[in-house]
């Protein structure tokens, strides 16, 4: 089975990234493009970004979570610190996170390390969940093998008796990261696939140095 895929191509057209019209702060321009894809359409989850991590197997791995929160240090989180990620970023705290808005015809590839948030932060988010996801956390005991779906079923409704009527306390396992960026990649789309990519690099300093890249 094959299947050609040659044919799809798209112009970019929609924008411009260039050094005289952004910020010095690669954290101020993440702002500004977030705040530009929130007011647009077409995008359901603007929060939705990918993490690679390095797994215990030496593969990398991504897959899909959600930002909760980005301040000046970095880009907030959660997840089962038991999970696959939560293994992996415990072996090797690099990671990458990325975002693609193709609506703005725009990416940002951030690399950084990973540390889990102060418990009193997990706290205060896991306080803030709906109670369904409270359950969420404790029901499932993220990428391990199971049976099927039913025990997962079974077990929320057990969850729900044993809560009902009593508060949901987070659980040890389960909580928030703190990805610091050391680099940031912005990439926006332009014609004939001559892309502007602006990189910042954090040095040993703390400032930050732009460069653009060849697309």
């Amino acid at each position: 089975m094959q299947k050609d895929l040659s044919d799809y191509r798209k112009s970019y057209e929609k924008s411009a990234l260039m050094e005289d019209s952004i910020s010095d702060n690669p954290i101020q321009l993440f702002q500004t493009w977030f705040y530009e894809v929130e007011q647009s359409d077409g995008v359901d989850e603007p929060n939705a970004m990918t993490i690679s991590t390095v797994g215990l197997d030496g593969f990398p791995k991504s897959r899909v979570v959600l930002l909760k929160k980005y301040t000046h240090e970095g880009f907030i989180f959660y997840t089962n610190y038991n999970s696959e990620k939560g293994k992996a970023i415990r072996e090797n705290s690099k990671v990458c996170i990325s975002f693609f808005w193709s609506n703005l015809e725009r990416q940002i590839i951030i690399k950084g390390n990973a540390e889990k948030l102060a418990e009193n932060l997990s706290d205060g988010y896991f306080e803030s969940r709906p109670d369904g996801s409270k359950l969420g956390a404790l029901v499932s005991n993220q990428s391990s093998v199971i049976d099927s779906r039913i025990v997962l079923e079974n077990k929320l409704i057990q969850l729900e008796n044993e809560y009902r009527n009593k508060e949901i306390e987070r659980p040890e396992h389960w909580g928030g990261y703190l990805v610091r960026p050391v680099s940031m990649e912005f990439w926006q789309g332009r014609p004939n696939r001559l892309h502007d990519r602006i990189r910042y690099t954090l040095s040993d300093d703390f400032d930050w140095k732009m460069e653009r890249l060849a697309p």
